[in-house]
């Protein structure tokens, strides 16, 4: 396919709103201490006014935060569930942040997954794709929430989803965004949020420190977590009840992690299989300890003993990480404690819970059913990758496409194409932005098309709308 690529910087953006002295640090998990059974909570975690209890109660000691995520029920303060209210619904169809039933996806979804659109033009639609039912739950939380709360000044505590589209429709309702000014300058400003305003969590969640800062400035907390992320939670949880270490397979510095590490006793977070290698040869007296500890500095609990606290562990995951990845990981570990311990013994010092996000799963083995047809006359050209530059299971999409050597273009939004020139502005599964000048080739094109779970249709029909016209001019 005839391109010229330049890589670009990478950036990372997050939507802002407000000044002030109210803060809390959230990059990664802002050090989260560790604790058996209980979590210490962080002294710099305080509110505008004074300590909060966050503060009182690490002076008194343990911090139990299973227990307080239960007690937030019964405060009158707290909703976590949708009204499936009508008239929500409807201002998400009109702005576009759910289910086509006009366009052209829901054509294809509704006429074998594919549209001939010309003699030059076709495209395929992957059997799983798009907005998943945690995400779609979460937006239409959202949505309830500003007509359920009419006056009422809301906050979100980080991207509702991570899909660029949606979050700027939020903003046009009035909804601010937690500014997080970066662990060296604070963290997150929490110095707006008053008293009777109301604070959503997004769909990957919110650590609990968070949670805690929320409670105690008494707002109304609209918690969108995605059950399967809650189930991960529980996982962690009961890792720290029975007295083992969390592995958690995921980005230490990903949303969704760090509030599942806030929720873990002791913990080490693993990236991927080599990092997991590396841990496994700590467990077997491999490794050096020093060694490890500066490896793995920001993705370890505080007061991490890697020769006391690796004796009994438990596998997590972040719930958009790769699938086959998450497995083989927790089937290494297991390995791993059944040499240093045997078989008898097994049990009492490793576990393992299916936490596997199932929206994940679907879009990744369709991915994977798609590129399989590679050579054959259900085999794509090329592969159109949509969803937000910082959602990590699409990330993982375009990383499949790359690993079969498929000409694939993630992009977050129409607007990196520019039609009239045929290129494209994309990121790779590295993280780099590219340039392509003539992606489209002339002639026949067969275009596969996948997107994340935090993507509407809209936004993929929109960019469908700019391969066509591109293609239609040809």
């Amino acid at each position: 396919m005839p391109a010229t690529m330049t890589t670009m910087t990478r950036t990372r953006t997050t939507a802002g709103a407000g000044a002030g002295a109210a803060r809390v640090s959230s990059s990664r998990t802002r050090r989260m201490p560790h604790g058996r059974g209980a979590l210490l909570l962080p002294a710099r975690a305080q509110v505008a006014g004074g300590k909060s209890s966050v503060v009182d109660e690490e002076e008194e000691g343990k911090f139990d935060a299973r227990a307080f995520r239960r007690s937030l029920n019964k405060t009158g303060r707290y909703v976590r569930k949708p009204t499936h209210d009508e008239e929500s619904k409807k201002r998400m169809d009109e702005h576009g942040v759910g289910y086509s039933t006009s366009g052209l996806v829901a054509m294809m979804r509704d006429n074998g997954l594919s549209a001939d659109l010309s003699e030059n033009l076709t495209f395929k639609l992957a059997e799983s794709y798009g907005f998943c039912w945690g995400v779609e739950r979460a937006v239409q939380m959202a949505y309830e929430a500003r007509r359920a709360y009419p006056g009422k000044q809301l906050h979100i505590t980080n991207e509702i989803i991570h899909n660029p589209s949606v979050n700027k429709r939020l903003l046009e309702m009035g909804v601010k965004f937690i500014e997080d000014r970066g662990e060296e300058n604070g963290g997150k400003d929490f110095s707006e949020v008053e008293e009777g305003d109301v604070a959503i969590l997004p769909a990957f969640g919110a650590s609990v420190h968070e949670m805690k800062i929320l409670n105690d400035k008494r707002v109304q907390i609209v918690d969108t977590t995605c059950p399967y992320v809650s189930k991960v939670w529980n996982s962690v949880e009961t890792h720290t009840r029975r007295k083992h270490t969390s592995i958690i397979h995921g980005k230490w510095a990903h949303e969704e992690t760090i509030a599942t590490a806030s929720f873990a006793g002791d913990y080490v977070i693993v990236k991927n299989m080599a990092e997991a290698e590396y841990v496994a040869e700590l467990i077997l007296g491999r490794v050096d300890h020093q060694e490890f500890l500066e490896k793995f500095k920001n993705a370890i609990s505080d007061g991490f003993h890697p020769a006391t606290m690796l004796d009994k562990v438990g596998i997590a995951n972040q719930t958009t990480m790769l699938k086959g990845e998450t497995e083989a990981i927790g089937k290494l570990f297991q390995k791993t404690m059944l040499e240093k311990h045997g078989p008898a013994e097994l049990d009492q010092h490793f576990v393992v819970m299916d936490t596997i996000c199932d929206a994940t799963q679907t879009r990744q083995d369709a991915m994977y059913n798609m590129v399989s047809h590679q050579g054959t006359e259900e085999g794509v050209d090329l592969i159109l990758v949509v969803g937000g530059y910082n959602s990590s299971n699409t990330c993982h999409l375009q990383e499949i496409a790359e690993e079969y050597n498929i000409p694939s273009f993630w992009l977050d939004t129409a607007d990196r194409i520019d039609a009239g020139k045929n290129a494209t502005d994309w990121m790779n599964s590295h993280l780099e932005m590219q340039r392509s000048e003539g992606w489209l080739p002339e002639g026949k094109l067969r275009i596969g098309v996948t997107s994340g779970a935090s993507t509407p249709d809209k936004v993929v029909e929109d960019i469908l709308d700019k391969v066509c016209e591109i293609k239609m001019r040809k």
